[in-house]
């Protein structure tokens, strides 16, 4: 299915909670696990689907300070894929000019997913597409509390917004427009909460595996019906800003 938009209607940057791939498995009476799998499919698709439509930034969250929770075999298993996405996957995407970028803490991972990093992310840092932002081994408050620390190291006392910016990873993007959640559950689950003050959210019951180009489509028609003030009244937004 083909879609059209106005490239002024399609947010610059996208930020993604990818839930329900463990239920989705389940209703099929499959492994979890096998959730995970399909998802990852479903990620490579919507980096074609947000590219063409014009997105710059796609971020994701692929694995929270929380997940290493979960069972130690599914845990185990998400890190094979990991490792094998930043093997074969990277490999594709940079074929098709997209930039690779992991944000969170590395230190838990195995060595040979930090290489795997440094190596995607040394690969197409040059690319001229769409930045894929991989959060993992991630959580916001840790985000803000590491932004501050590395400006204590450097001296400071005092720390503005901007230092803190500055600090924060994806210091370098826009901050996010329009937020997605999919799988039902109606929290951001501390997913970047200082980058995304202002960001619109959208939430659907369509679980991640079968999240598809009509759904994201649905999700850039509603970001469209939204009315952008930044704390203004719609009276002070520029004539074309203001809803009709």
């Amino acid at each position: 299915m083909s879609h059209s938009a106005n490239n002024q209607n399609i947010p610059r940057h996208v930020a993604v909670i990818m839930d329900g791939n463990g239920r989705w498995a389940k209703k099929r009476l499959m492994p979890r696990v096998m959730g995970h799998k399909r998802g990852l499919d479903t990620l490579e698709e919507m980096c074609r689907i947000c590219s063409n439509a014009g997105v710059e930034y796609l971020t994701v969250f692929a694995f929270s300070t929380e997940n290493w929770r979960r069972p130690e075999d599914e845990v185990s298993f998400l890190m094979g894929l990991f490792l094998t996405a930043l093997e074969k996957k990277v490999a594709k995407m940079h074929a098709n000019g997209l930039r690779v970028k992991v944000i969170g803490d590395r230190s838990h991972f195995s060595p040979a997913i930090q290489q795997g990093i440094v190596a995607a992310e040394e690969l197409t840092k040059n690319n001229p597409g769409l930045t894929l932002t991989v959060a993992a081994d991630y959580g916001g408050k840790w985000d803000i509390v590491q932004a501050a620390n590395a400006l204590i190291a450097e001296g400071k006392t005092q720390i503005t917004e901007s230092d803190l910016s500055t600090k924060l990873m994806l210091a370098e993007a826009p901050e996010p427009d329009l937020f997605i959640r999919t799988g039902g559950e109606t929290r951001i689950s501390n997913f970047m909460l200082w980058q995304m003050a202002y960001a619109e959210f959208y939430f659907t019951d369509v679980l991640w595996p079968d999240f598809n180009e009509t759904e994201i489509y649905r999700a850039f028609e509603s970001f469209t019906q939204r009315e952008r003030r930044f704390g203004r009244t719609s009276e002070q937004l520029p004539i074309e800003q203001q809803r009709p």
